[in-house]
């Protein structure tokens, strides 16, 4: 049975965490947090209760995931990077409920990107590093800067596709249905 490792020097207080799980050192987790199977939490990550975390995920070291963040399978998110779930925080005042964020499977987040309350982070899509997400991202686009604005999009396996949606790196073909980028059946 593929064991879950936790670091000695964490304070996980959760016992929802998947087989093959790794949690390292100086990591912090509260008691309702969800956790799946194969997952990789890296040094000086913070996880409030309201937060399910599905399998195959990698939060890299800095990041903090507050309550209402919802991560789907297969996500990276890169180091340092924020996310928030309060649209008019007041030191000392809690709302009723948090705004809830959604990211989804396969999608990347670059290192240092904030990713505002209440964003829906689509499938396959990749956020460049230290972007400023205000709006949703849809599946498959490349967004970055700040605010962080369509760039083009990407193949599933995280490659540029060029202008006649081939990926630049395994020549994977997709299409554009309306807006919606589409791979091709081979």
């Amino acid at each position: 049975m593929n064991q879950v490792y936790i670091h000695p020097l964490s304070d996980v207080q959760t016992t929802n965490i998947g087989e093959g799980t790794r949690i390292w050192q100086f990591v912090v987790i509260l008691p309702d947090a969800i956790i799946g199977k194969g997952c990789n939490i890296n040094a000086s990550v913070f996880i409030e209760n309201d937060v399910t975390i599905g399998n195959n995920v990698t939060v890299k070291s800095g990041v903090q995931l507050w309550d209402g963040i919802s991560i789907e399978d297969n996500v990276f998110i890169g180091p340092n990077v924020t996310f928030t779930n309060d649209l008019y925080p007041r030191s000392r005042v809690i709302p009723n409920e948090f705004v809830k964020t959604k990211v989804s499977h396969h999608a990347s987040i670059g290192a240092n990107s904030t990713i505002l309350a209440g964003v829906k982070i689509s499938a396959y899509s990749m956020i460049g590093a230290g972007s400023v997400v205000t709006r949703n991202v849809n599946k498959y686009e490349l967004v970055y800067g700040n605010p962080a604005v369509f760039k083009g999009y990407v193949c599933s396996c995280g490659g540029q596709l060029d202008k006649e949606y081939s990926c630049v790196i395994c020549n994977s073909d997709f299409r554009n249905n309306c807006g919606n980028i589409e791979p091709l059946e081979p």
